[in-house]
């Protein structure tokens, strides 16, 4: 009985020692399988249309081929720039346009019911407000203001890195379009923080180029940079030539002569596209000025008339002064007062909130706004400005009706003059108290509709003097008020941020070069007033109270430090002399983190022979590691000749000057061949900074 147990007992093992040998065959055969069935996905995985895409990538690098033989591929990133700014302007325009549209329309719902129309009127601005100060502040606190002034400070050689970043783009724009739409109310406008776009927009576009680009090209970035700055302007009024003049008198200390080619070539792609599209918009039917006028062409105005325009020029540029004396105490006001203080850097949707429900209820259209035109948005009140027909003389020919922007201003019930200075004597506190809120918002529209209604009020008051008009041998020439606002627009405008260029945008906006001779002498008398005594421009007093480090905005506030000897301030800096050994370079480059390491002949003379690189040094010890360290640094470097020596009697303005048009990082300092120290980029921004906090 064993012995059988015994036997079935090795049968059953034999069995499943069978069936185990089977398993593992199996699974054997299925890894093979397996493996057999992976080597051909990792040899060669399979795509999907493999031969289509080739075909794609041979077409699109043919191409390539071809536009990269007609001009380089920089010009096609100033004509993408243009192209996509005006993009960008005309969205935001649109945007705009469709919320003040609703604002009007509850508006008008509301007919008859006083006290529901306050509330609309009030309230809807109020709410857009904190909605672009809390979004601006929550997302990205750099994006509120103009921007202006950060632009500048870049330009100038100053990395802000920050200030260009893709957060701060969107942040931007959509707090923008929220300011916007607040309407005349608050009275600000899109010019700078829109300039901030297009550099913004510039610098990635800088970027990609220089990645695609076979031959890398020095300060690519910085170029397109400059190029943006003129973009933003003429995709904001479809006015190239003014734009790239706006760059060269706002933006860049030193323009440089080839930045004018590239900078015309993308504000034109950026003009023709913004007005295209208005016309495709179906806000024109050809391309046309931006602002319609229709000033008489056979006798646009008397000789004579040129004193009245000087005239305008001398008190545009005396109520500039005034002007930017009071942005200025409001900027300090708000830096030093615990309140202002408080509310800005923790309650910022409150305070805009707050201030612009106080504006709007100023400007409520059965309140003091009746009298100022309020229903207008800034365009309409640029338009009523700008008409050539006189506003004063309409209740004598009742049979000619004016349009409804400028019907605005003659139905109050008193006289036109008098509605025209309540408007400007409300309008200037207004606007320097709007300047205080902590939003993306522009500062040269709202200056250039306040010049054009100086304008418009010296020219109704012409009218009420003279109301025959003007004595043109045997006949009289009527007065053109239009011609006055367009006058006044670009000189208070040019008197503020201490610019020309303001006259070739006005022209560029109305297409009346016919005045543009009366428009140069007034914009050239208030620039005269308002930069009398070294008062700081607007974006100077703006970069001052942001304590930006930018030393044509501080050399305003503080005199003395242009002419600042550069030996003052100079940085002693770790020195080589030619015969040194490995030791003497390895203590260098362990000391010292400049790029660029001053040479001398002997320790004792200090005679400058040039600079060797950081990494030539630390090639050196290498070979020397190698080979042996009995070799000097004048046997196994190069020694690089200095182009430019400073001498420490020069000043720190001509220091800045070299280092923004140079593009250099260093500076070396030498006095009669003996070496002194360097000035870097670093060391005059800390410098600047330092200054910025004491002022």
């Amino acid at each position: 009985m064993q012995t059988l147990q015994d036997k079935m007992k090795s049968l059953d093992e034999s069995r499943r020692s069978e069936a185990g040998g089977e398993n593992n065959n199996q699974e054997q055969e299925n890894q093979s399988d397996t493996s057999h069935n992976r080597r051909p996905l990792l040899s060669n995985p399979w795509k999907p249309c493999r031969r289509h895409h080739a075909v794609v990538k041979g077409w699109l690098l043919k191409l390539r081929c071809c536009l990269v033989t007609v001009c380089g591929t920089e010009w096609y990133g100033y004509a993408a720039l243009g192209i996509l700014t005006a993009i960008l302007s005309f969205l935001m325009d649109f945007s705009v346009a469709k919320l003040l549209r609703a604002h009007r329309w509850l508006y008008t719902m509301l007919e008859g019911n006083i006290l529901l129309q306050f509330f609309s009127w009030t309230l809807y601005p109020a709410c857009l407000c904190a909605v672009s100060s809390s979004f601006s502040h929550n997302i990205c606190p750099f994006s509120t203001g103009s921007g202006i002034p950060e632009v500048r400070t870049m330009l100038a050689g100053i990395e802000m890195p920050h200030y260009l970043s893709l957060t701060h783009l969107f942040t931007k724009f959509l707090g923008l379009i929220c300011t916007l739409a607040a309407g005349s109310t608050v009275f600000l406008g899109k010019v700078g923080p829109f300039v901030h776009l297009s550099t913004m927009v510039g610098a990635y576009l800088g970027n990609l180029c220089t990645l695609i680009q076979d031959k890398k090209k020095e300060n690519a970035v910085g170029e397109m940079l400059v190029v943006a700055a003129a973009v933003g302007v003429a995709s904001c009024f479809g006015a190239p030539i003014g734009g790239v003049l706006f760059s060269v008198e706002v933006m860049s200390s030193h323009f440089a002569l080839r930045h004018y080619c590239p900078g015309f070539f993308s504000a034109a792609c950026g003009a023709l596209t913004f007005r295209l599209l208005a016309v495709w918009g179906g806000d024109g039917e050809t391309l046309q000025a931006l602002f319609k006028t229709s000033f008489p062409t056979a006798l646009p105005f008397y000789p004579l008339e040129i004193l009245l325009f000087a005239f305008l020029g001398l008190l545009c540029g005396a109520v500039s002064c005034c002007y930017l004396f009071c942005h200025r105490w409001i900027l300090r006001f708000t830096k030093t007062n615990p309140f202002f203080i408080k509310m800005l850097m923790t309650e910022k949707g409150l305070y805009s909130a707050m201030v612009a429900f106080f504006l709007a209820s100023l400007t409520f259209p059965h309140f003091a706004g009746q009298y100022m035109a309020s229903k207008n948005t800034m365009k309409e009140l640029l338009t009523s400005f700008l008409d050539s027909r006189q506003w004063s003389s309409q209740s004598h020919n009742a049979s000619e009706q004016l349009e409804q922007p400028s019907l605005e201003w003659t139905s109050s019930g008193i006289h036109v003059c008098l509605s025209l200075v309540f408007f400007l004597l409300m309008k200037m506190w207004m606007l320097v108290l709007a300047c205080t809120l902590p939003l993306p918002a522009g500062y040269f529209m709202p200056v250039f509709v306040y010049g054009a209604a100086l304008g418009r009020l010296v020219g109704e008051g012409a009218v009420y003097l003279s109301p025959t008009g003007v004595a043109s041998g045997p006949q009289w020439v009527p007065v053109n008020p239009g011609g006055y606002a367009l006058a006044g627009a670009a000189a208070f405008s040019g008197a503020v941020t201490h610019t020309l260029s303001p006259v070739l945008v006005a022209i560029e906006l109305t297409g009346q070069f016919s005045h543009a001779v009366p428009i140069l002498v007034a914009t050239l008398l208030a620039n005269a007033v308002a930069r009398s005594g070294h008062r700081p421009s607007f974006y100077d007093a703006l970069s001052i109270s942001k304590r930006l480090p930018h030393l044509p905005s501080l050399k305003k506030a503080c005199p003395q430090l242009p002419s600042t000897p550069v030996g003052q301030v100079v940085v002693k800096s770790v020195v080589l002399q030619k015969a040194a050994g490995p030791l003497e370079v390895e203590r260098a480059v362990k000391t010292s983190t400049e790029t660029q390491i001053p040479v001398v002949d002997t320790c004792e003379s200090q005679i400058l022979l040039g600079f060797v690189l950081r990494s030539e040094l630390l090639m050196f010890l290498r070979h020397c590691e190698a080979e042996g360290p009995e070799k000097r640094l004048d046997e196994g470097c190069s020694i690089h000749s200095t182009s430019i020596v400073l001498s420490p009697h020069k000043t720190v303005q001509e220091a800045h000057s070299i280092l923004s048009l140079v593009g250099s990082q260093t500076l070396f300092v030498a006095d009669k061949g003996k070496l002194v120290g360097l000035i870097t980029w670093p060391e005059m921004k800390r410098i600047l900074e330092d200054l910025a906090k004491e002022i």
